[in-house]
């Protein structure tokens, strides 16, 4: 059942705005990546397909069941809705998920480069691990379900030869792990064409897992079994 307290019409306006930054930023050329929040128990309001993200109004955002069959929307769903659905049946704490192309993450998905932690204080604390999920072709349900290892220990996950896909409670939130990802991963461009990274050593790291904690955000490496930094 829908939310009575829900302002439809201001989410949409919220999923348009996150959409002209995802346009902004570089993040979607054309009609590229998808964007979703969850208005109730069975239903998610959608960016429809076809349609340049920085330009979308109110009026284009359509709407889901939890099976990916659409309710309403005179355009049709993205095509690639069951990869948010995926997400937010795996993790019902999650409300948004935003899906795009950032340039710098991607050419990590693409060279199928992990990203390397214990460079950067606010990753640790932001983002932590950001795992690489298995390529599938984009679309079906095996596309969505790379994502399954890995939707419960992280709120950003790189697509292989894709993309990003980022999530959490709001649409805000959601967006800005895709930003600090690829702000992330174009520093780490730039240093190693400048000399190469330096990591944290096991006290400065466990240090901003203290950080990490008190602020509230989770990380696996907070688990006394894993005391050492993934480097």
């Amino acid at each position: 059942m829908r939310n009575q307290h829900v302002n439809i019409l201001q989410i949409k306006k919220e999923i348009c705005e996150i959409g002209r930054r995802v346009y902004a930023k570089g993040f979607a050329a054309a009609n590229d990546g998808n964007i979703s929040y969850r208005i109730s128990e069975n239903e998610v309001l959608c960016s429809p397909t076809m349609i340049c993200k920085g330009f979308m109004q109110p009026d284009d955002i359509c709407s889901v069941d939890m099976n990916g069959k659409q309710v309403s929307g005179k355009k049709k769903r993205t095509s690639e809705v069951l990869l948010h659905l995926t997400i937010m049946k795996e993790r019902p704490d999650v409300k948004a998920v935003v899906h795009c192309h950032p340039p710098h993450a991607t050419a990590f998905a693409v060279a199928r480069e992990p990203i390397p932690q214990c460079v950067l204080p606010e990753v640790e604390v932001f983002l932590g691990e950001v795992p690489l999920a298995q390529y599938a072709t984009p679309g079906d349900q095996k596309f969505a379900d790379t994502v399954l290892p890995f939707a419960k220990k992280s709120n950003v996950i790189i697509l292989t030869n894709h993309g990003v896909v980022s999530f959490g409670e709001t649409l805000e939130k959601a967006y800005w792990w895709t930003e600090i990802l690829d702000a992330y991963c174009r520093i780490l461009i730039l240093a190693k064409q400048v000399g190469g990274l330096n990591y944290f050593n096991e006290r400065e790291a466990q240090e901003l897992l203290g950080l990490k904690s008190r602020l509230g955000f989770s990380d696996p490496r907070l688990d006394p079994e894993m005391k050492d930094c993934d480097i």
